[in-house]
């Protein structure tokens, strides 16, 4: 989806129910997982809660687009193969030939995609299939690429 204001693409990968348990009963909740980026180097990953689905998904981009990291493309690739992980998550990302396309599955292929890279080769190497943990691992290895960019100004 297309936000109207900012022009950034977005998708929901995952909304799940939570709930707190107080003396007055349980409050329910909706969380949302956002993945926003440009399509043109800058991508972010939003987690918010919300009263329903619309206010958390909404709240969500926000975060994502505030908490944005920038990408550096080269030739419609990364630069170099980076590794991220965060708790049980682990991500592999390199580089590809110009032609062969984007080859990563679930949350990373999401990243990748919105963040406007277009021949890259991904895999999840960790032993959870949980999407949050995966999408973490993955900007934490897209991080790293912005010290190549910083360094090359």
């Amino acid at each position: 989806m297309i936000d109207r204001k900012t022009g950034w693409h977005y998708k929901v990968i995952e909304l799940k129910r939570v709930t707190r348990v107080t003396r007055g009963g349980k409050r329910f909740k909706v969380r949302a997982i956002v993945i926003a980026g440009n399509k043109k180097g800058k991508v972010g990953i939003g987690i918010e809660k919300g009263i329903d689905v619309s206010q958390a998904v909404a709240k969500a981009f926000n975060s994502a687009f505030k908490k944005a990291i920038e990408v550096p493309i080269v030739e419609d690739t990364i630069p170099y193969e980076v590794r991220g992980s965060c708790g049980a998550s682990e991500v592999i990302i390199k580089p590809a030939k110009k032609g062969r396309g984007l080859v990563a599955g679930s949350s990373a292929r999401v990243i990748l995609e919105l963040a406007g890279v277009k021949d890259v080769s991904a895999k999840i190497l960790g032993v959870t299939k949980n999407p949050l943990t995966n999408a973490l691992a993955t900007i934490e290895a897209l991080k790293k690429l912005n010290r190549y960019k910083n360094a090359n100004q």
